[in-house]
């Protein structure tokens, strides 16, 4: 521990665990150097303890229960994503951002969604309390280097329209008090991540063929220009690139303003070669395959990283950019924060697909250490907030295995139920179940959030979802205020859980979500294995809306099994399990204790609810039989390479580990996929397999036996 990095609050409260640990089991992190958990009582939580009145020294928040920010791996995290603009007004005075700076200033109308409201980052800072007693690890903002204010198309409350990469945007404050914020959260044990964009840059560059000389538009109505292709430019088709006077040599560093370095085709069409090589909705393209573009695209990453100490980045539109370039972004990124003491600094991209074949791309071949898991928020919105089949749960997580590489995993996606641009939890729960009553669509919403803190991956908490926000759709109608809005078409929002609008004060620590949420935070972090374990799946039932799963520590063997009755109808559920009892950690709805005889367990689980158990014993060793590699097949991209293993007793968790290896023709092997969830395979892009002789398979079951199977290849 580096106490510089905590305040004296935090110390104390670290100190008084330590001598409390026989009494307060939320410790249990802070002391598994020196003992195992493998006869520790499940950490359980009660929402009584949740209140930020009295607060004693012994009712630490998740932050506080887990290693130093700079030690801690990012499974360990509970994410809030939110947008500065629209969190808390913390100083007036930069409302209308730099007066000095044109391009920078002005757009303030706090009665209309589209314009900026205010927030800051001394407002953000105020609010941390909030955000610690919710149960928040880490606070990802959207983007706060500094934008062109006012485009064609609206204002850059959203950030996503940077002109210069080495200051934050004067609406949302100084370079100082950014590094204010970040240190008040580095005191508190809570990481900060910045949302970055190396795609675009602000609508500066105009064409000589499309634009008048001021930037306008030359014909009447029209919204944009056509996208000329590679093959067309060759034949001498080609537009002239120009910035208006006015808007010359706005963009810093100095190098953004040369025309030379985008890709200058037009608009993108959002197909074919346009989604790397077209403009993004106008926004000045970056022509990220040439090298130098590249070098420079780091350096400037890099600088941000050695002036502000982030913890992370969330790369912006991913997929728009060319995948040679996150080959060489990703790992240079990372390997220079470590350099300076950031040693488990994290990458994630957003890829707006819910494929899993699409999504693991860019953490197989593009290098990328995670993404956004739009996979888990599709699925989780169609089965739960929409209340279509739950099979589909069950298939995301069998697909978890395009993720499994050398150096990524399903365990690294960060999982989401809404945002800035798709919507909310809110929104779609009431627009698919117009007949339900508020508590039922609370109770819809904190089985989603459940479901999102239990299951592999690390969760991420969209701002005001915590206070039931609604909004109207994506995009700027899931953007509300905290503060009291002035938004009409926000304020009429029938929000859950509260009677409150959102012309009120939106920071409600009493709100049944912001009290389901911490309580749900609390569980993750008290209970290691629920961050960390390997996710099996057991069970997603259509017919009766039963979902369950195992999250197991292969080294310690521990269980904790974790159950959703997602149907409207009450239901009886036995399976068969390994341990001959359990302890409840959790429960959603009125759910009594569970039963085990003869090695199944049986629960009555009333409609909608939820549970959570601790095995009162070890997983059993699953002894190999025999292990077949299986023949090597093709779909969706990928090359499938299945595995079998017999095992000579059945248990009801297998637990295994396969992993693959490629082997050159010279006799060096490499790893190149491991999968520890039955059914096994390999699951990798087809080009991993050109140079590889033979494939060697090696299966453990977490003890003492390793099987060791080859196949050559043709």
């Amino acid at each position: 521990m580096q106490s510089s990095h905590f305040s004296p609050r935090l110390l104390s409260r670290f100190v008084a665990c330590t001598i409390a640990l026989a009494t307060i089991s939320a410790c249990s992190d802070t002391k598994q150097d020196a003992t195992t958990e493998n006869s520790a009582p499940a950490a359980s939580y009660s929402k009584q303890t949740l209140s930020t009145q009295g607060k004693d020294e012994l009712s630490l928040s998740a932050s506080e229960q887990l290693k130093p920010y700079l030690e801690r791996d990012i499974t360990d995290e509970i994410f809030y994503f939110v947008m500065p603009d629209r969190f808390h007004n913390g100083k007036a005075e930069n409302d209308m951002g730099d007066p000095n700076n044109a391009i920078s200033y002005g757009g303030l109308d706090k009665t209309s969604k589209w314009a900026f409201h205010g927030g800051d980052m001394v407002g953000l800072e105020a609010k941390l309390d909030y955000l610690q007693n919710l149960g928040i690890t880490s606070i990802w903002m959207t983007p706060i280097l500094r934008n062109k204010a006012i485009q064609k198309d609206g204002f850059g409350h959203h950030g996503y329209w940077v002109v210069d990469f080495t200051e934050i945007d004067p609406h949302f404050g100084s370079n100082d008090e950014l590094k204010s914020l970040i240190d008040a959260a580095h005191a508190r044990n809570i990481k900060v991540f910045f949302d970055i964009i190396t795609n675009h840059t602000a609508d500066v560059i105009k064409f000589k063929e499309c634009h008048n000389e001021d930037g306008k538009f030359k014909e009447d109505g029209q919204k944009g220009c056509e996208f000329i292709s590679k093959a067309d430019m060759a034949a001498g088709k080609t537009y002239t690139p120009f910035v208006p006077e006015k808007e010359q040599g706005v963009k810093v560093p100095e190098w953004l303003n040369d025309p030379k370095y985008y890709n200058n085709q037009g608009d993108s069409t959002w197909q074919g070669e346009s989604v790397i090589t077209g403009d993004f909705a106008g926004l000045d393209d970056i022509n990220t395959s040439l090298p130098e573009v590249q070098t420079k695209m780091i350096e400037i990453f890099e600088n941000l990283i050695s002036e502000f100490k982030p913890d992370g980045f969330r790369i912006d539109t991913v997929k728009h950019v060319d995948i040679e370039f996150w080959q060489a972004f990703g790992p240079a990124i990372t390997e220079h924060a470590k350099s300076i003491g950031i040693p488990n600094f994290h990458i994630f991209g957003e890829v707006y697909d819910g494929n899993p074949a699409g999504l693991s791309k860019y953490t197989t071949a593009g290098k990328l250490p995670s993404v956004l898991d739009f996979g888990f928020f599709f699925n989780v919105k169609d089965s739960i907030l929409e209340g279509k089949d739950i099979g589909r749960i069950g298939a995301l997580f069998d697909n978890d295995d395009y993720y499994r590489d050398e150096d990524s995993g399903p365990e690294l996606l960060l999982n989401f139920l809404g945002n800035h641009d798709a919507g909310r939890v809110g929104h779609f729960l009431q627009k698919s179940f117009t007949q339900a009553d508020d508590a039922t669509l609370l109770r819809r919403s904190e089985l989603a959030h459940a479901l999102m803190y239990f299951s592999r991956g690390v969760p991420v908490v969209y701002y005001g979802d915590e206070q039931g926000f609604t909004g109207d759709g994506g995009d700027v109608d899931a953007r509300e205020n905290m503060d009291p809005s002035l938004v009409d078409v926000y304020n009429d929002n029938i929000l859950i859980g509260t009677s409150k609008t959102t012309a009120d004060d939106n920071f409600d620590t009493d709100h049944p979500l912001y009290q389901s949420l911490a309580e749900l935070a609390q569980i993750r972090v008290a209970n290691r294995v629920l961050r960390s374990g390997i996710h099996q799946m057991h069970m997603a039932n259509d017919d009766t809306g039963i979902l369950a799963f195992s999250r197991i520590d292969p080294s310690t063997r521990e269980e904790y099994l974790v159950m959703f009755n997602l149907s409207e109808t009450p239901r009886n559920v036995k399976m068969s399990v390994d341990s001959s009892a359990f302890s409840t950690v959790y429960r959603l709805g009125n759910v009594n204790e569970p039963k085990v005889a003869q090695g199944v367990l049986s629960a009555a689980m009333p409609r909608l609810s939820a549970l959570v158990l601790k095995a009162s014993e070890q997983v059993p060793t699953s002894n190999i039989a025999q292990v077949t590699i299986g023949d090597i097949y093709t779909d969706n991209e990928r090359a499938f390479i299945p595995v079998e293993v017999a095992t000579k007793t059945p248990h009801a968790n297998t637990l295994l580990n396969v992993t693959y290896y490629g082997v050159d023709p010279d006799g060096s092997e490499r790893m190149i996929a491991s999968d520890n969830t039955s059914p096994y395979r390999a699951v990798v892009m087809p080009e991993v397999l050109s140079s590889i002789a033979t494939i060697r398979v090696e299966v453990s079951n977490y003890d003492d036996e390793l099987v060791s199977e080859t196949m050559t290849l043709n």
